[in-house]
């Protein structure tokens, strides 16, 4: 299994592993705990492949079914073990984020052959398992609070492009667009960072923009 593949498998686990975290927090059943791994795990990947217009992955190989559902089994029996939970959540969501950022970078590079549809599906991969997870298990969204968050997966996507561009090798840029979106993202919670927002203007109510 060469670094892409292995950003690919440890994409979809991580997440899922999210999406079970978030069950677990939500004190949903063993189907509960299932289903949200197998939408946060899939979800990113599915829309990137049906974009592509290519076979989408998880029903070209089934096995990364299995991959979720045994996150979810194995997190349904364990996740009152994590001191915090949600702590957990937000860094193996980094992690999935970084990874599976890499993972639809490549492939958008492999289908496309353009760089900037690259790395527009690796933000897309990156960040909309998270943002589905968020949106079903009824928490504040990635999208709507201020974090860095597309941007991180973006930047990890961008930094793939750039380095296999330049003819490094694809399995440092691989490894180098994890490391810059992970940093980004870790820096980003430890420290608070978040990007400037839109004001509105001086003497309009916000009502009436």
């Amino acid at each position: 299994m060469g670094v892409v593949e292995f950003f690919d498998y440890a994409g979809v686990a991580l997440f899922a592993a999210t999406g079970a975290l978030a069950a677990s927090r939500k004190q949903l059943d063993i189907i509960g705990f299932i289903f949200l791994a197998a939408v946060t795990g899939m979800g990113g990947g599915t829309v990137r492949d049906l974009v592509l217009d290519v076979p989408v992955f998880w029903v070209d190989r089934p096995v990364y079914v299995l991959v979720c559902m045994g996150v979810a089994v194995l997190l349904y029996f364990t996740a009152h073990l994590a001191e915090s939970r949600y702590r957990w959540l937000l860094w193996l969501d980094a992690a999935a984020l970084a990874a599976y950022g890499v993972f639809g970078a490549y492939k958008g590079l492999l289908v496309s052959g353009t760089p900037i549809v690259a790395v527009v599906m690796g933000m897309l991969t990156g960040t909309l398992g998270g943002i589905l997870r968020d949106v079903l298990a009824n928490e504040p969204s990635v999208l709507l609070r201020r974090e860095i968050y597309v941007t991180a997966a973006l930047t990890g996507a961008g930094v793939f492009v750039a380095v296999d561009a330049v003819g490094a090798g694809m399995a440092l840029a691989a490894c180098l667009g994890f490391g810059a979106a992970f940093a980004l993202r870790g820096l980003a919670l430890v420290f608070d960072w978040r990007l400037p927002t839109y004001r509105a203007r001086k003497g309009r109510h916000p009502d009436r923009i």
